[in-house]
């Protein structure tokens, strides 16, 4: 029996399809809602990923959504997206500031890095202004509050052709 071929349409339904994205946040972000409602707002972390999986599903992306406390946690889930998946989406809170291990963690992954924050750190604290993962980002969306995520996954999904 010959092989069967699929229509391209099919084809490319099924590669937009397959595409992954790895959201990671940093320290604190897990206290969303109720830290710093006058700078963060009211907005918790599960509302945020709800939004990002809605964002994905339309994106037809397929997402894994993290957090954690632990610098080395991030690092480790960097490096296991190198394996599987398309783009990284991070918003690495106070290790933006400090985190070269963690920069060093984002240059060996080969696709996008998106770097997301909540505010807008140009209008904060001076030692707030500078970004270690801003030396490996290929975009930076700061300032634009919980849409932010949602901004990046749509940047994401069209850098890597989802």
């Amino acid at each position: 029996m010959g092989r069967q071929t699929r229509p391209p349409q099919m084809i490319e339904t099924r590669l937009k399809m397959s595409r992954h994205v790895t959201i990671l946040n940093g320290p604190n972000l897990n206290l969303l809602g109720v830290r710093e409602p006058e700078i963060y707002g009211q907005t918790t972390l599960d509302d945020i990923e709800a939004a990002c999986r809605e964002t994905a599903d339309a994106l037809g992306l397929g997402l894994t959504f993290h957090q954690s406390n632990r610098e080395y946690e991030l690092i480790d889930w960097v490096q296991a997206a190198r394996a599987t998946s398309d783009a990284i989406i991070i918003n690495p809170a106070a290790l933006t500031h400090t985190s070269v291990a963690l920069l060093d963690a984002l240059k060996a992954f080969e696709g996008p890095v998106i770097e997301v924050h909540i505010s807008n750190l140009h209008k904060r604290e001076s030692f707030r202004h500078h970004s270690y993962v801003s030396y490996r980002a290929d975009g930076i969306i700061a300032g634009c509050g919980p849409h932010g995520y949602e901004l990046a996954l749509h940047h994401a999904a069209r850098l890597i052709g989802a």
